[in-house]
């Protein structure tokens, strides 16, 4: 991708070197395939949080919040300690330039179709953190991989993800790390147009199976609205030869058979909720062969 020389964006908070406490929620992540099952807390353990935390000073409602996921947070940290201690290497430096740019680039795009659409757009903002950030959603780490808060309207990425990317997911090359970012935008777009408030809100009465369901046509549409950006930048003349096999390959990496078959030997087709590796790979080539919003419905069709 060529974008160096281009404008970088100006909504960016560098919490690198920063560290934060709370009560861990997540947004709408990138997947990265971690093995093993979820469970929650058992009662005991939530009996003695909550003892420690009264005895800290929180008071019951807060508590009670916090342990039911209301949304309360609660640190034990000092919050945005800058560890001077850590220095960044010149090569960190250009990738924070980077995402900058590409920030930057979904500004344009976006901003263009809105105005086209009649309406404006909410520019979201970038926080870039190591090992573990605060957000709206709660406290999330770099094992969660990037992803997007609808609550702050904020994308949240550890540069490091990028190497993990390219080692890991065998995902190399700019235009795959573009690809990242163009997704998490996406959902943002999405929250901007009321798409993930109303999942959000459907999600709360469907079972885990049909949530997962709905999540896979939510993510694929960021996946196509990726693609919509990808097709503009291309038209600004911006994509090198072999970028978009590099964001293609990138969203065949990361499909959920693909994680699963590398995480655990085989795949459990109930629990995927972003996408097969050929539906990701679809989707983001529909929203770049089309260029326009109406070609990501992924909500209407019977088969994605």
């Amino acid at each position: 991708m060529r974008w160096r020389g281009r404008r970088q964006s100006s909504n960016v908070e560098d919490r690198r070197g920063q560290s934060s406490g709370g009560y861990s929620r997540s947004g709408m992540r990138l997947p990265i395939g971690r093995s093993g099952g979820k469970s929650g807390p058992s009662l005991l353990v939530l009996i003695v949080i909550g003892g420690v935390l009264w005895m800290m000073g929180v008071s019951p409602n807060e508590i009670i919040s916090m342990l039911l996921g209301g949304g309360g947070t609660y640190s034990t940290q000092t919050q945005s300690v800058q560890n001077s201690a850590t220095p960044r290497s010149a090569a960190e430096e250009e990738l924070a330039s980077f995402v900058k740019v590409v920030l930057a680039e979904t500004e344009d795009v976006w901003g263009a179709i809105f105005e086209k659409a009649g309406g404006s757009y909410s520019e979201p903002k970038m926080v870039m953190f190591s090992n573990q950030v605060q957000s709206a959603c709660g406290t999330a780490s770099s094992a969660s991989g990037p992803f997007y808060c609808p609550g702050d309207k904020k994308v949240y990425i550890d540069l490091s993800f990028y190497k993990e990317l390219k080692t890991r997911f065998d995902a190399p090359g700019d235009f795959a790390q573009a690809y990242v970012v163009a997704h998490e935008v996406g959902h943002h777009v999405q929250n901007l147009l009321g798409i993930l408030p109303k999942y959000n809100q459907m999600r709360k009465s469907l079972s885990e199976v049909e949530a997962n369901k709905l999540s896979i046509r939510v993510e694929l549409q960021a996946d196509c609205y990726a693609g919509v950006w990808a097709h503009y930048t291309d038209q600004k003349g911006l994509l090198e030869r072999g970028d978009l096999g590099e964001a293609l390959n990138a969203a065949t990496q990361i499909g959920d058979d693909t994680l699963q078959k590398r995480t655990q030997g085989y795949v459990v087709p109930d629990s995927f909720n972003h996408g097969t590796s050929a539906q990701r790979k679809r989707w983001f080539s529909k929203g770049y062969e089309n260029g326009n919003l109406k070609a990501c419905d992924t909500f209407s069709v019977k088969s994605l």
